[in-house]
């Protein structure tokens, strides 16, 4: 299991996933509608989520390691976000997941984001979430994630 995850995620409260993917150019990896529901008994998202995630198959992949793909996606890909997000009919945000288990290894640590990947971000309109994870045994009996 990698330290990371990074996925690109376009989020609207008013447009439904197929004028999203329309807009776009191209359909997600995964998704989710207005109205939809994530169990029966939940309430109907008040969003429509568009997710395309950034994924190098058989490697324990960093940050740098996925940089290439996302900027594979293309200029016009990252421009149609743009337009989408200056409609303000989406935000857009790229990101990253970074799980921490051994505290030791230098493949686990650190980010770092290139001038070309932080460029195509500014032109998709894209900000950045980036969630940390640290599992490690505090010496208190807890073995815990963000305490």
């Amino acid at each position: 299991m990698s330290a990371f995850r990074i996925y690109l995620r376009v989020v609207s409260s008013s447009l439904q996933l197929e004028e999203i993917s329309s807009r776009l150019g191209t359909t997600p990896d995964e998704s989710t509608s207005i109205g939809s529901r994530r169990r029966p008994e939940s309430p109907p998202r008040s969003h429509t989520t568009w997710v395309r995630r950034a994924e190098v198959s058989g490697v324990d992949a960093r940050p740098e390691d996925l940089e290439p793909v996302i900027l594979g996606w293309g200029k016009d890909f990252s421009s149609a976000l743009g337009r989408l997000v200056t409609s303000t009919d989406a935000v857009v945000s790229l990101e990253i997941v970074q799980q921490i288990r051994d505290i030791e290894s230098g493949r686990e640590k650190g980010i770092f984001l290139g001038a070309d990947l932080i460029a195509w971000l500014g032109a998709a309109g894209a900000s950045l979430d980036i969630d940390q994870y640290i599992y490690h045994e505090c010496g208190d009996g807890f073995d815990d994630a963000a305490r």
